[in-house]
C-alpha cells in the first residue's frame, strides 16, 4: 500500500517545533540537518507475536510526529524495521513445530492489518533484518577491523571500553555498573568477554538453530547491531530523529550509539525521541500479570480505531499511560462528540449542500479560525503538545456538533450554517494532522453500507478513477477524503505498485 500523507499547509517554513531530546535531557528547537527534509528511523517490531497497547502507543505518536512535518511543509523519510532473527521467533517456531520464516511473515502480515487499522501510516521502507545480513555482516568486520570487536569461537562481541561516552544516553556509567555487580557469579557467556557489559553483534549457531554464514562461522546477528547496520544502509551516517519507547534507551539505543559512532566517528542522530510506557490499571502491562491486551483483540471487543487514537493522543507522549476501562469510555464518549463534527458532511451532506474539501482550509481563513489553527500549531510545536491540540480540534467542532445535532432532530439548515463550513474544512484539516478520520453512521449502517456495495460496483470504481485523477494533479486532499470515504462504509483501498487500486470488503 503507498502512503497517504497530509497535504502540506504551506511551503517548507523554519520551523519552531521544539522537541524534548532524550540525549541532551533538554527541550531544543528541531532543525533538521538538511533543509526542508526529515531522515526519521523508529525501531520497529520483533515479529514473534500480535502487537500490543504499548506498539499502539509508541506508533500512534510517532505517526503524528511524521504528520505534522509533512503538513508543515517537510519532505520526510520514514524508516521503521522488522526484527526477523531473535531467540523469541527461534522458540515460537519451535514450540508450533514450525520456522522462523513462518512466525516472522505471519506476524509482518498481522502488524500491516493493524497498523491500518489504527490509521498509521505505513513507512517509507521497513527493512527485514534478514535482508539486510550483507551490510550487518559488513559493520561487524569493520568495527573487528578497528579493535572495537572481538571474536571467541564463533561469537563475536562489541568492547564497550573502546567506546568512549559508552552509556551517554541512558546516563549509565560503566566503572559504577560495574561496582554494583561485583561479588556476582559470572555466567559462562561473560566469562568469555573481556568486560562484563560486552554484548554480542553475531551469535554462533547452537545446534539445530536456524543460522546464516559469516565470517566468524555459521550463527545469526545481535539485536543491537541489526537497527545500526540498518540506519546506515537506509538512511546513512547520521539522521536527523530515532525513535522508540523507553524501555529502548538501555541497552538497544546506548548500544547502537556505540556501533555505529566507533565506526563513523559521527553521531548517529540529533535527535533520540523516546515514549513512556502502558500501565494497566496503575500496573506494568505484562503477560506475567495477566494484564496483556493486543490491539487485535482490543478492537474485536468494540472499542474503534479512533476511539483507541484519541485515548492515546490525550497524554503526553513522553508520559506513562493508564489504560483503565473508565479512561477509555471517557475516551469514547470524546470521539463521540468529536466524530459528530467530523462526519456532518458525510451524514448530513445533501441537507447542508456542502461537499468534501478539495484543498487545505489555511488559506484565507477568517481571524477567528486562523488563531484557532495558530494555537493548534503553538501546541504542537511544543513537544508534540497533542492534549492541547486535541483541546482545540474540541473547540472548533463545538458549533459543529451542535449543527449536527440540530440535524438529527429533523430541523432544517439555516442560511447562517452555510458560515460553518470553513470551520468544519479547518477541522477536518487539523484532525488529519493528527491522524483522526471520520466515522460516518452507526456500525450497522457501515455494514449495511458495505453490502450494499458488493452490489455496486460501479459506484465504488467510479470513485476510485476519480481519486486516481486528484492523485495524477496532486489534490491529495481529495484524494484522501474518497478512501476516507469509501473505508467508513467498509471498503479498502490497495495503492499497487503499478499503480492500479484495488479494494476489499472488510
Amino acid at each position: 500500500m503507498q502512503p497517504i500523507s497530509p497535504s502540506p499547509a504551506r511551503p517548507a517554513p523554519a520551523l519552531t517545533l521544539r522537541l524534548t531530546n532524550t540525549l541532551t535531557r533538554a527541550k531544543a528547537e528541531f532543525v533538521p540537518l538538511q533543509a526542508g527534509k526529515v531522515s526519521i528511523y523508529c525501531c520497529g517490531v520483533t515479529v514473534y507475536d500480535l502487537c500490543h497497547l504499548g506498539h499502539a502507543r509508541s506508533y500512534i505518536a510517532w505517526d503524528v510526529l511524521r504528520r505534522y512535518l509533512i503538513w508543515r511543509g517537510y519532505e520526510v523519510t520514514f524508516v521503521q524495521n522488522y526484527t526477523d532473527i531473535d531467540d523469541k521467533i527461534l522458540a515460537r517456531a519451535g514450540a508450533e513445530g514450525s520456522s522462523m520464516e513462518a512466525v516472522s511473515e505471519r506476524n509482518i502480515q498481522a502488524f500491516v492489518a493493524d497498523m491500518a487499522a489504527l490509521n498509521i501510516l505505513p513507512a517509507d521502507r521497513m527493512p527485514r533484518a534478514t535482508r539486510s545480513l550483507d551490510a550487518i555482516r559488513a559493520l561487524i568486520g569493520e568495527l573487528e577491523a578497528r579493535g572495537a570487536a572481538y571474536s571467541v569461537d564463533g561469537d563475536v562481541y562489541f568492547a564497550v571500553l573502546k567506546h568512549q561516552g559508552y552509556g551517554k544516553l541512558s546516563g549509565r556509567d560503566l566503572a559504577e555498573q560495574q561496582d554494583n555487580a561485583a561479588g556476582r557469579v559470572a555466567s559462562a557467556e561473560e566469562a568469555r568477554k573481556q568486560h562484563p557489559f560486552d554484548f554480542a553483534l553475531w551469535k554462533g549457531a547452537k545446534p539445530g538453530e536456524a543460522s546464516f554464514p559469516s565470517p566468524w562461522g555459521p550463527g545469526r546477528p545481535g539485536w543491537h547491531i541489526e537497527c545500526s547496520a540498518m540506519v546506515r544502509e537506509e538512511l546513512g551516517t547520521t539522521i536527523d530523529i530515532h525513535l522508540g519507547g523507553a524501555d529502548l534507551i538501555f541497552p538497544h539505543h546506548d548500544n547502537e550509539i556505540a556501533q555505529s559512532e566507533a565506526v563513523t566517528g559521527q553521531e548517529l542522530a540529533r535527535f533520540w525521541l523516546h515514549n513512556g510506557m502502558v500501565n494497566v490499571g496503575g500496573q506494568k502491562m505484562s503477560k506475567s500479570l495477566g494484564n496483556f491486551t493486543t490491539i487485535r483483540s482490543l478492537l474485536a471487543s468494540g472499542v474503534s480505531p479512533m476511539t483507541l487514537r484519541l485515548f492515546v493522543l490525550q497524554a503526553h507522549y513522553r508520559k506513562p499511560l493508564d489504560f483503565t476501562a473508565e479512561a477509555l469510555e471517557a475516551a469514547a464518549t470524546g470521539w463521540k462528540g468529536l466524530n459528530a463534527a467530523l462526519a456532518l458532511v458525510q451524514n448530513h451532506g445533501t441537507l447542508l449542500g456542502w461537499a468534501s474539501p478539495s484543498a487545505a482550509a489555511s488559506p484565507g481563513l477568517p481571524p477567528d479560525l486562523e488563531a484557532s489553527q495558530a494555537r493548534f500549531i503553538a501546541a504542537m510545536d511544543d513537544d508534540l503538545n497533542t492534549a492541547a491540540a486535541l483541546g482545540e480540534l474540541f473547540e472548533l467542532g463545538r458549533p459543529l456538533r451542535s449543527l449536527a445535532n440540530r440535524l438529527e432532530r429533523g430541523d432544517s439548515a439555516s442560511a447562517t450554517d452555510t458560515e460553518l463550513q470553513t470551520r468544519w474544512r479547518l477541522l477536518q484539516e487539523l484532525a488529519g494532522v493528527l491522524g483522526l478520520v471520520s466515522e460516518a453512521g452507526s456500525q450497522v449502517q457501515a455494514e449495511g453500507a458495505a453490502s450494499h456495495d458488493q452490489d455496486n460496483e460501479a459506484e465504488i470504481q467510479a470513485l476510485i478513477e476519480t481519486r486516481r485523477e486528484a492523485k495524477a494533479i496532486r489534490d491529495f486532499a481529495t484524494a484522501d477524503g474518497i478512501r476516507d470515504q469509501l473505508r467508513a462504509r467498509g471498503i479498502e483501498l490497495i495503492d499497487r505498485p503499478d499503480r492500479a487500486t484495488e479494494w476489499i470488503q472488510r
